[in-house]
């Protein structure tokens, strides 16, 4: 009887979040990656694309002088293009349009990396849908990444970079725009070959508009 006490509110809350999830097979709880993936791709179905500018103040802990100030626009074409531009960013920050622009695509995640569902878990007192991602082609450089996913919305709030030498994390928070729900801000806290925090924001958008291929045309 304590055995059943004990389990019994764990399994109610996890009956509740999923139940305010979105659809992924005919209402059950996800089992697999491909399952939490459906539902991530499923959020703003009539959305088809947008553009966002966005704006990224960086300050590098590591050399403290530094504090770049970067803008762009971030662009997104259904069913499985997002990518970033910065306009005109300092050589010592390449790459770091790939970084932003890796946390929202997740059919470059399955292209890129093995995918797995890891279940449920607790970060910062949040419950998300894990799934890790290990390379498809051996790097020396990173061990995996984690995509953790609230079950209620099927937003990525947060993602983890984990480097056999340091570590990248971006958390992400979500407002309305037009009826969409589409990112307001992100965190990062880096801490892999120097260390640097950075915080953006993303304003204004424009939802439903023409958007080029070419623009995903360098998209690795």
């Amino acid at each position: 009887m304590s055995i059943l006490k004990i389990k019994r509110p764990a399994a109610l809350l996890l009956a509740a979040l999923f139940a305010a999830a979105p659809a992924v097979a005919q209402g059950s709880a996800p089992r697999t990656a491909a399952d939490v993936i459906k539902g991530i791709e499923a959020r703003n179905a009539s959305l088809k694309s947008f553009q966002a500018r966005m704006h990224v103040q960086v300050r590098m802990l590591s050399f403290p002088w530094l504090s770049p100030h970067l803008d762009g626009t971030a662009y997104y074409k259904r069913p499985a293009n997002y990518e970033v531009v910065f306009d005109h960013p300092p050589s010592y920050m390449h790459g770091v349009d790939k970084l932003f622009a890796d946390i929202d695509d997740p059919q470059g995640w399955l292209k890129d990396s093995n995918v797995k569902f890891s279940g449920l878990q607790t970060v910062g007192g949040h419950a998300y849908l894990v799934l890790t991602m290990t390379k498809k082609i051996y790097s020396d450089q990173i061990k995996d990444t984690v995509a953790y996913v609230d079950p209620s919305t099927y937003a990525v709030g947060r993602m983890e970079w984990h480097y056999f030498k340091g570590t990248i994390t971006m958390t992400q928070s979500f407002r309305n725009e037009g009826g969409y729900s589409v990112i307001a801000s992100q965190h990062v806290d880096a801490n892999y070959r120097v260390r640097a925090v950075a915080d953006s924001s993303f304003d204004p958008y424009k939802t439903n508009v023409p958007v080029p291929d070419s623009v995903f045309a360098n998209k690795n």
